[in-house]
């Protein structure tokens, strides 16, 4: 497996959570007996998708970036590979029309903590061929991961229920309502959220949640989903949640690696 990023100090960064996190889903008892962690590489270019049969796209949540890398990437792989967008939030088919075979893009939405929910959201854009689509759940079953395919619209399933839900407990928050630490409390004992959604958005990171956001409220015009100025402040004073050691709560070292 070869992980790209443009940036070397991101890449180590990278490296040092994959390790972590590999550590931690062996002691919770996530990966199978017996089986050894893969090999990582790192590049800072995507020469290296040229001997791909699987690309993962999953950088920020920008329109023109995502469809100039699919369009370098399509241009760089064989004929028959898949090509995976991660994407929150951006309907697959819109991105389809720059990498140059459209009938091999498919959007797959992992949920953080990647290694620990095992569910992940398929979304199947108009032009996404059958055989691209097994191809991907046969990936996924390798993995041990269970696929729901769902139809391609703006947020899909998941992004389109739980970032306007984390947007409202921001807003909960902003208005004095109560503490996020009491908001996080209240979801995870009563309403049986697992991580709270505060907590859940300093895992996103808030620069990101803001990018899907926005994505959402301009193509639903569902006004819940236009970013609260509380988050707005956050993002720019930097605090972006664990990858920062700050967000709606305060990060050990440790934490930032999870």
């Amino acid at each position: 497996m070869t992980l790209v990023d443009v940036d070397e100090v991101a890449l180590e960064g990278a490296r040092a959570r994959i390790d972590h996190q590999t550590r931690v889903a062996h002691l919770m008892g996530a990966v199978p007996e017996g089986v050894a962690p893969g090999r990582l590489s790192t590049a800072t270019t995507v020469s290296p998708v040229a001997e791909a049969t699987v690309v993962i796209e999953a950088i920020t949540e920008r329109f023109d970036l995502k469809a100039a890398l699919l369009n370098e990437v399509g241009t760089r792989t064989k004929p028959g590979t898949v090509l995976v967008t991660n994407t929150s939030s951006i309907p697959v088919d819109d991105l389809a029309a720059y990498p140059p075979r459209p009938e091999e893009l498919v959007g797959t939405h992992f949920m953080n903590p990647p290694y620990l929910i095992r569910t992940v959201e398929v979304v199947r854009g108009a032009r996404t061929a059958p055989r691209t689509l097994n191809a991907l759940q046969d990936l996924l079953d390798v993995l041990r991961r269970a696929s729901v395919v769902v139809a391609d619209t703006p947020g899909f399933v998941t992004s389109r229920l739980l970032h306007p839900m984390i947007n409202d407990a921001v807003r909960v928050v902003q208005e004095g309502t109560a503490s996020a630490e009491d908001v996080d409390s209240l979801m995870v004992g009563c309403l049986g959220h697992r991580t709270g959604p505060l907590r859940t958005a300093d895992l996103i990171g808030l620069d990101n949640l803001v990018d899907s956001l926005r994505v959402l409220h301009e193509r639903t015009g569902d006004e819940r989903c236009r970013p609260c100025d509380l988050l707005l402040e956050k993002v720019a004073a930097g605090d972006l949640g664990r990858k920062s050691g700050r967000g709606f709560f305060t990060y050990e070292r440790t934490e930032q690696l999870s």
